[in-house]
């Protein structure tokens, strides 16, 4: 049997590191084995190497953490101007500093962490981010890229010390810290005011910290066990604070944990009151705490954003109540909805607005020529109804009547104020939605027919309830037809102004397009009430902002002519997202991934397929390989396994969405992929070198093809590293040009008013010029073309 080479996993680097906590490589393959390949290994270090061994790993961890830095923070203040989604992420930070509300579809603690930075170095919220391109000027904004970048920049020792912990290979580790260190789309990411290297950290950390508590399984309930199992807990709660992808982590964890108590479990030398201690720790740490955290970033939130702002018309009537500048805030109106009161209707639906009619009419051919029934974002006296009884046309605010309250139930008569017409419906198509009725305006004084009636029912309520302002969610339910008034969120033509599309929908199943509330209400004969009593309770508002952005997610759908990507275009690399460069003077930065560590990745996702494939079934049908390779084959199928399901986590959900979805998304899944690629290779290697070790140069091809790799990638990433240097266009272009032999893997041409995406033409050979004259490998320079 060939004895090992290399001085790797089968050697010194299988034994358990001396230390509280055990290497998680040298528990995946058994003391025995680790035990027979340290006595196989015929280069042991002596006393004095080991003594070096740890200050050597300190000292590349802090190389690694150099590099990282540097690269991330080179130039991070050009272009001094807006780029890509910095005018939303920037813009929201703004809204913290000053506390005015607004809506985002994703959770709230990375926009918070940015307002904060931008708070702490000076930045004032005074810049109004309306656009990419806007100058910066005075306005402090270094702060907030700054501690993107920061986060961005800890992604590499994090990986480094991922792979270093699953596979006990510092080869490993330095290959996957310069495969994210010189790739320019992670460069490029990291450098912006953006979610993704905040989001990016919350799921690099939570992986770093749920392998470091693995790897102190020989000691548990030990004060390092503690710390990273609630170490990990904290991080999970990072990452779903900042987008709802973070759940994808948060699986990957719970696959773990449940994998791991399974085989506790199946221990029998613990009691079961061990195993129900073990339980209850990751309850408390992995559920309990995570839920904790994510809840109390809603409950700051709520509490800077107290200020009316843009985002009050998503929520309810209720939830706007409590916003200071709010009309509905501090207001005292009655509390519960009475025969000849003045009211409001506003659709449950997010961004739909209110009940509204006008005095213009349909035009020829769109149902019954009658009055325009919409609903409208905005305030306006348009919005007024009166409540009556369906079959008197007394006035109800007679002082000699008695008040008579609206129940659930009641069949009423809705009077629109300005032009005394009811709200009617009748069998006619309506304009836009096909099998819906149409809804109108109709009467003279409010004297209508029977298709003005309307049964008014509050959901989830029992008949002869009182209806409650804001509080109480309805639904009109057409008495003649049997329809149910909703909006169906459509915008109607010139000739409705452009408002939405109000119908009565057939179909009664219960939604949020035919739910309303009343939110306006005026009726003197009826006693105030502040709406501070009316306020929802903290547990009803985060379960709104939790509706309201699950629906804003599945409303983000690509809009005509908007550039989108699909999933099965991002391992390859197929086409990046421009941040900048949308005239000539414009600095050009472009999000796309260097493609030599792209495509590495990709090989090696199948190589690792074939490999832990072969190793696996081997294993299986109990082959019996030499200790060196199992022990190998061990960490191959445990360290990589669990980056193989981390990448799949964060990748293959998305072919699920039907949200629009762009290059970015796929960087968390990247991370995995180059962890994966780091891990593989090495092994991979020392494979090869057990394989050879007959052969005298058999000791080098391990410390040879890792050379190699870092040279390759360090020297390519260096080529592509024009990608994310922020070359001001007016001066300099960037020209990916063909040579006679080689042709070209991407082809850009800028336009002064568009920057077209580079096209996949064929793998090659890719060579950037930087040339402010004609390029030796162009016939001719790249010109502007005039749209």
């Amino acid at each position: 049997m060939p004895p090992a080479v290399g001085g790797g996993l089968a050697g010194s680097e299988l034994r358990p590191r001396r230390g509280r906590c055990g290497s998680q490589a040298a528990r995946a393959v058994g003391p025995d084995v680790a035990t027979e390949a340290t006595a196989r290994s015929p280069k042991r270090p002596a006393p004095s190497s080991r003594r070096f061994e740890a200050p050597g790993r300190w000292a590349l961890l802090a190389l690694v953490t150099l590099m990282s830095f540097a690269t991330r923070f080179h130039r991070l203040d050009q272009p001094p101007h807006i780029c890509w989604d910095e005018t939303h992420f920037g813009k929201m930070g703004s809204y913290y500093i000053n506390r005015t509300f607004f809506f985002d579809v994703h959770p709230p603690l990375g926009k918070m962490l940015i307002g904060l930075a931008g708070h702490l170095s000076g930045y004032d919220g005074t810049f109004l981010f309306q656009k990419p391109g806007d100058e910066y000027e005075h306005h402090s904004y270094l702060g907030m890229r700054g501690f993107c970048a920061f986060l961005g920049a800890l992604l590499i020792p994090f990986a480094y010390l991922t792979v270093l912990e699953l596979s006990q290979s510092l080869p490993a580790a330095l290959l996957t810290a310069a495969l994210l260190t010189f790739d320019t789309g992670c460069l490029t990411l990291s450098q912006y005011i953006l979610l993704d290297p905040i989001l990016m950290f919350f799921i690099m950390a939570a992986m770093l910290s749920m392998v470091k508590y693995n790897s102190c399984a020989n000691r548990p309930f030990s004060a390092p066990w503690w710390l990273w199992l609630s170490l990990t807990g904290v991080n999970l709660a990072g990452a779903l604070g900042v987008k709802f992808v973070g759940l994808f982590i948060i699986l990957q964890v719970g696959w773990n944990t449940v994998s791991d108590l399974w085989h506790l479990f199946g221990d029998l030398s613990l009691s079961m009151v061990t195993v129900g201690k073990h339980l209850t720790a990751r309850i408390l740490c992995l559920i309990v705490l995570p839920l904790a955290l994510y809840t109390a970033t809603y409950a700051v939130h709520f509490m800077v954003l107290n200020r009316s702002g843009p985002g009050d018309g998503f929520f309810s009537s209720a939830f706007q109540a409590r916003l200071s500048g709010n009309n509905l805030h501090n207001a005292s109106i009655p509390e519960h909805l009475a025969y000849g009161s003045v009211i409001t209707v506003k659709s449950a639906r997010m961004a739909v607005g209110y009940l509204h009619s006008h005095g213009h009419l349909y035009p020829e051919g769109i149902g019954a020529r009658q009055q325009q029934v919409t609903t409208y974002l905005h305030k306006d006296y348009n919005n007024l109804w009166i409540i009556k009884k369906h079959n008197t046309n007394s006035d109800p605010l007679d002082p000699s009547l008695p008040v008579e309250f609206v129940r659930h139930g009641d069949v009423i008569r809705l009077e629109h104020k300005e032009t005394s017409r009811n709200l009617h419906s009748h069998y006619h198509e309506a304009p836009l939605t096909r099998k819906h009725y149409q809804v109108t305006g109709y009467g003279i004084n409010g004297t209508g027919d029977s298709n003005d009636f309307w049964r008014i029912e509050v959901v989830n309520r029992k008949f002869g309830n009182r209806i409650k302002v804001l509080r109480s969610r309805i639904r009109l339910i057409h008495l003649v037809t049997g329809c149910v008034l909703g909006s169906s969120g459509k915008v109607l033509p010139k000739w409705g102004w452009e408002q939405l599309e109000v119908t009565c929908t057939p179909y009664l199943k219960e939604t949020l397009n035919s739910i309303w509330n009343v939110e306006d209400h005026i009726n003197p004969k009826l006693p105030n009430i502040s709406l501070d009593v009316l306020q929802p309770s903290f547990p009803e508002i985060m379960l709104e902002a939790h509706m309201v952005m699950i629906r804003g997610n599945n409303g983000l759908k690509p809009k005509d002519n908007e550039f989108t990507s699909k999933p099965w275009h991002w391992p390859i690399n197929y086409q990046g997202l421009r941040f900048s460069g949308i005239n000539d003077t414009d600095f050009r930065v472009y999000l796309l991934g260097n493609p030599v560590v792209w495509w590495l990745n990709l090989l090696s996702i199948a190589l690792y397929l074939l490999s832990g494939s072969i190793f696996a079934v081997a294993l299986q049908r109990g082959a019996r390989l030499p200790a060196e390779v199992e022990g190998l084959s061990q960490v191959l199928l445990q360290g990589g396994g669990q980056l193989l399901l981390g990448w799949m986590m964060h990748y293959f959900p998305f072919f699920l969405m039907g949200r629009i979805l762009y290059f970015h998304h796929y960087f968390p899944a990247m991370l995995f992929s180059s962890m994966l690629t780091g891990l593989l290779w090495d092994i991979l290697l020392r494979l090869c070198a057990w394989s050879l070790a007959s052969f005298s140069l058999a000791g080098h091809v391990h410390t040879l093809g890792i050379l190699s790799l870092l040279l390759g990638i360090a020297y390519r990433g260096h080529e592509f590293e024009p990608w994310s240097e922020k070359i001001p266009h007016a001066m300099e272009q960037l020209s990916l040009c063909a040579t006679t032999t080689e042709p070209a893997l991407y082809s850009l041409r800028a336009t002064t008013t568009e920057a077209r995406e580079p096209q996949l033409l064929k793998p090659a050979r890719l060579d950037p010029v930087l040339h402010n004259k004609r390029s030796h490998c162009c016939e001719k320079p790249v010109h502007h073309n005039k749209e």
